[in-house]
């Protein structure tokens, strides 16, 4: 690493110079070098402490024996230098904009992937960080400044995901949506509204999350609607999204059959796309009455069944047929615990009603949902449970057993596609369970504006990118992507300062740990960086502590 100067006159006799921090690194037989920073509007006493501090990087400990120079502890580089790498790497930083509004986004990006919160943390976890010296961030800012941010980025949401969809190179042929909600714990919210709760929390008023990815799983966009809207209602908007802002022609959805129903096959048809989908359980009984299905196709190995220009691809999973008989053994036990309680009851209470006793069976059994083969039988004050064999096999008939459907033509998907497409859902869900309850957690929601809320969800949207690349990269460490990043972020800088007030940051040599995950990940630290502090304060204090006396 070296400083390098370059002097060239101008047409009116005027030299001007241009000052960069630089690199050489092998590639194959060849050498070549890359800019680390642009000093050139550096001040002259930083540039020196920086060169002081090249001078003596084989031995740090020298520096501390020089008067003019003082080792003060600097802030966290690690974390916050990777996670800006990987939003080179997959056009985040480009897409965002070099501007200040572009930067405290990625800023937003950065802190919610290594530190999840509110802006107002998201301000306090700055103080810390290296953003002046990584990010080139040079003007202070507050929470208020990051709440104006989310309204910047729910503005430009589309002109930024049209922008890294097209970085990736895709055609875009195929689209997986999925929609989710995140309950609210206030009331002030503008897309709050009561709707079908997946969270299991009755009470709260919610917003619905839609998720868009390509084929691989990778989010493609977001959209954000009001807490009662249907799955369905948010599907249109995917297909002209697809259309319009991403200029794709030839398409397929693929979407659970919660999702994609009749209207949604529809709209799809009119814009010339295909879809996957499944079928429900009541469908395929009614296609097996019809005889356009047997039973005997169900089987571990793929089927498919051609039938008014679609196709239905079978499959059963043994797996799944088996949890799900264990599941109606447990429902069972749990109604017999309660017929032996009541019978004990009924046996110590002469006067005690059979009736009332009967009846809370009764409602145990519909609530678990198996009045359809198992009764109670009452004989002397003493109850007992009955299986009907015959509905119970009825019931058991399709266990384990799915069915896709898909307008794909056969010379374009075979089957096995079909199946596998279907079945990268999955992913869609794995970037829910990371955006919404594991890593990211998008809630709570500390905004209450439309745009503000929109902007929020964005934000996960884009840590969900990165946390996704520090998955693969680290997949074969013994660790989770939090300890990767906690680790990253306890390397720490050494600030280098001159007695004439020039600075620098130095980083020190990287244990075994560190430096593993920085080569998994393909990145190299610097080891000088210019000192370019940024002021950031909190606009909100914390309440003062009483003195406990």
């Amino acid at each position: 690493m070296y400083i390098d100067r370059n002097t060239w006159p101008s047409k009116n006799g005027k030299l001007y110079q241009s000052i960069y921090l630089r690199e050489s690194y092998r590639e194959g037989k060849k050498v070549k070098k890359r800019t680390i920073a642009n000093l050139t509007h550096v001040r002259p006493e930083t540039i020196n402490a920086i060169e002081l501090a090249l001078k003596h990087k084989g031995d740090l400990s020298i520096l501390g024996s020089l008067k003019d120079v003082k080792l003060i502890q600097g802030p966290s580089v690690g974390a916050v230098y990777v996670i800006n790498q990987l939003a080179r790497r997959l056009g985040i930083d480009d897409a965002l904009g070099k501007d200040l509004s572009g930067k405290l986004a990625l800023w937003q990006v950065i802190a919610r992937t290594i530190a999840q919160g509110s802006r107002l943390s998201a301000v306090r976890l700055a103080k810390g960080q290296a953003i002046g010296e990584v990010l080139g961030l040079r003007s202070g800012f507050n929470e208020n400044d990051l709440y104006e941010n989310l309204t910047w980025l729910s503005a430009r949401q589309k002109e930024i995901e049209q922008k890294l969809f097209q970085n990736r190179g895709q055609k875009g042929q195929l689209f997986l949506y999925d929609v989710t909600s995140s309950y609210l714990e206030g009331q002030k919210n503008e897309l709050a509204a009561f709707g079908y709760n997946r969270d299991g929390k009755e009470g709260k008023k919610q917003i619905v999350i839609g998720l868009l990815c390509d084929h691989e799983g990778r989010p493609v966009s977001t959209e954000i609607f009001k807490g009662n809207i249907s799955d369905t209602q948010t599907f249109a908007s995917q297909v002209k999204k697809a259309t319009e802002n991403f200029g794709c022609e030839q398409v397929t959805f693929v979407g659970d059959k919660g999702m994609i129903k009749n209207g949604q096959i529809e709209d799809l048809a009119e814009a010339g796309f295909h879809y996957i989908t499944a079928i429900t359980k009541p469908q395929i009984r009614k296609l097996l009455k019809e005889g356009v299905l047997q039973l005997g196709l169900f089987d571990q190995t793929i089927s498919e069944v051609e039938h008014e220009g679609l196709r239905y691809i079978l499959r059963r999973n043994p797996l799944r047929a088996d949890e799900m008989a264990a599941v109606r053994a447990q429902k069972k036990d749990a109604v017999q615990k309660l017929v032996d309680k009541q019978n004990e009851y009924l046996a110590s209470h002469p006067r005690a009603k059979v009736i009332n006793a009967w009846e809370k069976v009764l409602d145990k059994i519909k609530q678990l949902k198996i009045e359809s083969w198992l009764k109670i039988k009452v004989s002397e004050r003493k109850m007992r449970l009955e299986v009907d064999e015959e509905a119970l096999a009825q019931a058991a008939q399709l266990d384990g057993c799915y069915v896709l459907k898909s307008d794909l033509p056969a010379d374009v998907a075979h089957k096995k596609t079909i199946h596998d497409r279907y079945k990268d859902l999955a992913e869609v869900e794995c970037a829910f369970r990371t955006m919404k309850t594991g890593h990211l957690e998008v809630r709570p929601v500390y905004v209450r504006t439309a745009a503000n809320t929109r902007g929020h969800v964005f934000v996960v949207m884009l840590s969900y990118l990165m946390v996704r690349e520090l998955h693969k990269a680290w997949a074969s460490f013994d660790l989770t992507v939090p300890e990767g990043l906690d680790l990253l972020k306890n390397l720490c800088a050494v600030e280098l300062k001159l007695k004439n007030g020039g600075s620098c940051l130095r980083l020190p040599t990287h244990d075994r740990e560190t430096k593993n995950l920085l080569e998994a990940l393909d990145i190299k630290l610097p080891d000088i960086l210019p000192r370019l502090e940024t002021h950031v304060d909190t606009h909100r204090k914390l309440p003062s502590r009483r003195k406990v006396k």
